[in-house]
């Protein structure tokens, strides 16, 4: 068928998702009083909203399920379990000031989860209460907090008081620790940016910059192009854009940072780093993706929202929680954050494309077609076309996407695209029966890469065409050697060997193919063919009408013929014409995989 390195450790210690991070372990603990008071039933009049409350946080509505969980809070303020999980869910949606609320309950109520204590500190700080923050941040004893996150808070909160020398002594704590020194140097090129030392941000920015060991961001590259061109350096700037697009993944990010930077007016452009806020949201966003992997993606999900509440503009740390929303699963929560990036930001194209995937993963193909063509009359971008492209292509729209890939081809000059482009323009070239188009263009694909797409498409096709069977069932067969578990690979395999007379052994192939995508007619049809050679003939015919009930994708089915095959049976053999001895060392090198699983 066709077809950075830290150790874990406890930031956020309650549980803000249904399926828990292995980071979230430790619950908070109340004195006996108040565990007593837990033991104690939700009263019947309140237990809707709790109901309706749980059933919202278990569907990831995490606004809704915060609402419902307050109004049982605010009438049954017994309910102590309850205020971790509203400032937890409160922060997670950006809702900082009504989470600072509870979570200074949760202190008042002896709460042992720390982050209460940092969330009271930042609202502080975001309010320009510095020295109450301070002292909020110094009571938090955990060694994370007193060796990294505190200091690098304090350091902001000093810098809003305009106390150079205790705002570079606490930064001073990260530098006892070599681990941390990747961000004690640019926090350090950051906060002298910030106080007008130009001479020496400038020299640790060149450190920055010439030590290869150093990864740079999107946002390390903001900064340092600003701070070049607002001090005569804009050559520099310039260059060092040039230098670093060369990482497809960002590329249209760091093409937009480019067009800005060449762009850019000495004389107009204005300090990223404008306040005490704005540094301190690059102190959280750095503790966001230090923790951004899966394990931690809590903790991740709530310093990158502090961020954005610390830096409304923020566009880099709204793209790490569209992405964090995405990992969970929640497409429509993404989608909002792209559409509040602003349209002349350097994330706001990146953002429109990723909220166009969004939408095709959402099946509105209408909408994500509708925001692609409006966004091309400004970006005439390799990207759009190919997602226009794909749009069509699933629509069933062949001869409209052949011209988006086409228009993708001309533009492209990577490889790992083209290959790309070409599979999916000869699959649409195939679907409207211009096979021969397809297989020059198919065969383009095949020469960059042979990736087992392409293997499998060409294969397959050649194995129902019955040409140049031999190189055929030895691509299908590599096809399968590189995704043993793909079910149109496993059908292929399958339907070349019963189309070789192997039936026997082409059940195991077919069998899993139907295991792993069930509602797929033309496997089922094909696993049908084969059981009825494998003298099984009643589990055939159970095969060819399970297939009359379901969707055909791949547009292969003969309903007629299914039906014919119900009533009478096969009774034509399949024949090849092929090299016995070639195919029977090409059976040798299908790898050996384990009993089928099931997904």
């Amino acid at each position: 068928m066709i077809k950075i390195s830290f150790i874990s450790v406890l930031l956020v210690s309650t549980a803000l998702f249904v399926s828990c991070s292995p980071m979230i372990k430790q619950h908070p603990t109340f004195n006996t009083t108040d565990k007593k008071q837990l033991e104690k039933p939700i009263p019947t009049n309140l237990y809707g909203a709790y109901l309706a409350g749980r059933v919202a946080h278990i569907r990831k509505d995490f606004n809704n399920a915060a609402d419902y969980y307050k109004i049982v809070y605010k009438q049954n303020n017994e309910r102590y379990e309850l205020i971790d999980r509203i400032y937890l869910i409160l922060t997670s949606k950006g809702r900082i000031t009504e989470a600072a609320e509870y979570a200074k309950l949760a202190i008042k109520n002896k709460t042992t989860n720390n982050f209460a204590k940092l969330l009271v500190a930042v609202s502080q700080m975001h309010d320009g209460n510095y020295q109450s923050s301070i002292k909020k941040l110094n009571k938090i004893s955990e060694p994370i907090y007193r060796s990294l996150i505190s200091p690098l808070l304090n350091t902001w909160n000093y810098a809003g008081l305009n106390d150079k020398l205790k705002a570079f002594a606490e930064l001073d704590k990260l530098n006892k620790e070599k681990g941390l020194a990747p961000i004690y140097n640019f926090q350090k090129a950051i906060l002298l940016d910030y106080f007008g030392q130009n001479r020496e941000a400038d020299e640790i920015y060149e450190q920055i910059l010439s030590n290869k060991d150093t990864e740079l961001s999107v946002r390390m590259l903001e900064i340092i192009t600003n701070f070049y061109i607002r001090t005569g350096q804009k050559e520099k700037a310039v260059a060092l854009m040039h230098s670093t697009i060369n990482n497809q993944a960002l590329d249209s990010i760091l093409s937009s940072l480019r067009d800005k930077t060449i762009f850019a007016n000495p004389q107009k452009t204005r300090p990223i780093l404008s306040s005490a806020s704005i540094g301190a949201a690059e102190a959280l966003f750095t503790i966001a993706s230090t923790f951004r992997y899966d394990e931690a993606i809590d903790i991740a999900h709530m310093y990158t929202a502090l961020a954005i509440y610390m830096n409304p503009q923020y566009s880099t740390a709204k793209i790490l929680m569209a992405d964090i929303f995405e990992a969970r699963d929640m497409i429509d929560d993404a989608n909002e954050i792209y559409d509040n990036i602003n349209s002349n930001d350097i994330a706001y194209y990146p953002a429109q494309i990723k909220k166009a995937r969004n939408l095709i993963k959402l099946e509105d193909y209408k909408g994500a077609e509708v925001l692609l063509k409006n966004l091309s009359e400004d970006y005439d971008d390799i990207q759009i076309y190919m997602e226009l492209g794909e749009i069509l292509r699933l629509n069933n729209r062949y001869i409209e996407a052949i011209r988006y890939y086409d228009k993708a081809i001309s533009k492209t000059k990577n490889p790992v695209n083209l290959w790309v482009l070409y599979y999916a323009k000869g699959v649409c070239q195939e679907r409207v029966g211009q096979w021969k188009n397809a297989e020059k263009t198919l065969m383009k694909a095949y020469k960059i890469k042979r990736h087992y797409l392409v293997l499998n498409h060409l294969g397959y096709t050649w194995i129902r065409q019955n040409q140049n069977i031999d190189r055929a069932f030895s691509m299908i067969v590599d096809a399968y050697n590189q995704a043993p578990f793909d079910p149109s690979i496993n059908d292929s395999l399958g339907f070349a060997l019963y189309n070789l007379g192997y039936y026997g052994m082409s059940l195991p192939y077919l069998e899993r193919a139907a295991e792993l995508y069930p509602s797929s007619a033309i496997i089922n049809s094909h696993l049908g063919d084969a059981y009825w050679f494998a003298h099984r003939k009643n589990e055939a015919k159970f095969q060819w009408q399970h297939a009359l009930t379901l969707k055909d994708d791949s547009g292969e089915l003969d309903i007629n013929a299914t039906q014919n095959k119900i009533k009478n049976g096969l009774i034509t053999k399949p024949s090849l014409t092929y090299d016995k001895e070639k195919i029977e060392e090409t059976i040798k090198r299908i790898k050996k995989q384990k009993p089928s699983r099931r997904l």
